[in-house]
């Protein structure tokens, strides 16, 4: 499997996320900004600002050439060429109720024929529903239970580690699943590889449209556009204070306005937030800052999974 035929196979899982969430949005229609890196390659940088989705991003990229110096001793791989593609989406719904998404797949490969796969898929809800994070992830486990029984309790709880906001002691949302250095060591065929990547590429639809037309309607006060932007802001603290891949980007010359297309349209930071107990936003906020109760809401024993902490 070379490595241009797995470029292609990311830029139209880009293309028909695109076009699946425009029929979604039903007004907005993805800007497309098409960029070159000098040293080599280059992507697609879509944005969409619709009427249920305020600000989205779905964005592919194929780059190669010369490997930094640091970008190697990052990754702990030999300095030499590399190739590196894939697809990275976020979603800010305009609706409270609809819950923020993340997606990110990519393929890596050097000159001294090293290569993985990596991604996954989070979800970030301003509202937790319980149903609807079982139902979350039991779909994301039949992704993952169609090529590995390991699969989904390793990767979950790699996304539990991952999307979690030390300074606040609290996850970013209700999880997902987080994978990285994906390749033969794992037991799995090159092939095979991309064939669960994309799988999970694939599963993005299904997975986020019907929550998206469940809420998009959903009538909402002042209070929770408030604590939406509340939320949004905690979103931004992880993904410019913790995020390995934005920091990554950043600190490589990456290009800047494709990287942070995941901040949210609008946030705020309010002194000392404290939701009134009882309230839906109370109940939220345990469920993000008290892990054992996460487990119990995807049908989890606490003691299936790892205590949540910081790789």
């Amino acid at each position: 499997m070379d490595k241009q035929t797995i470029a292609t196979y990311f830029k139209d899982l880009q293309d028909s996320i695109c076009a699946g969430l425009e029929e979604a949005d039903g007004e907005g229609i993805f800007r497309e900004d098409p960029w070159v890196r000098a040293a080599g390659g280059g992507g697609r940088t879509r944005i969409i600002e619709g009427r249920h989705l305020e600000k989205g991003g779905v964005n592919f990229s194929a780059v190669f050439g010369p490997m930094q110096e640091k970008v190697s001793s990052m990754l702990e791989v030999t300095p030499g060429e590399f190739f590196a593609t894939g697809v990275s989406i976020v979603l800010h719904p305009r609706n409270p109720m609809a819950p923020i998404i993340h997606m990110n797949v990519r393929y890596f490969e050097t000159q001294g024929g090293a290569w993985w796969f990596g991604g996954g898929i989070d979800l970030t809800p301003h509202y937790i529903v319980p149903e609807e994070v079982m139902g979350f992830h039991q779909q994301l486990k039949a992704v993952c239970d169609g090529f590995h029984p390991d699969f989904y309790p390793s990767f979950s709880a790699w996304a539990d580690r991952y999307f979690f906001l030390p300074h606040r002691n609290e996850l970013r949302g209700v999880g997902g699943i987080f994978f990285d250095r994906l390749n033969e060591t794992t037991g799995l065929d090159k092939k095979t590889c991309l064939d669960f990547t994309l799988a999970v590429g694939r599963a993005f639809l299904p997975l986020y449209l019907p929550l998206l037309h469940r809420h998009k309607n959903d009538p909402y006060t002042r209070e929770h556009a408030r604590w939406q932007s509340l939320r949004r802001g905690r979103y931004a603290e992880f993904n410019l204070i913790w995020d390995k891949g934005t920091k990554f980007g950043l600190e490589t010359d990456g290009r800047t306005e494709s990287i942070l297309m995941s901040l949210p349209p609008t946030a705020q930071w309010t002194y000392d937030v404290r939701p009134e107990p009882g309230s839906p936003e109370a109940q939220t906020q345990y469920w993000l800052t008290h892990p054992d109760s996460q487990l119990q809401l995807r049908g989890m024993a606490p003691e299936a999974a790892p205590s949540v902490t910081q790789d």
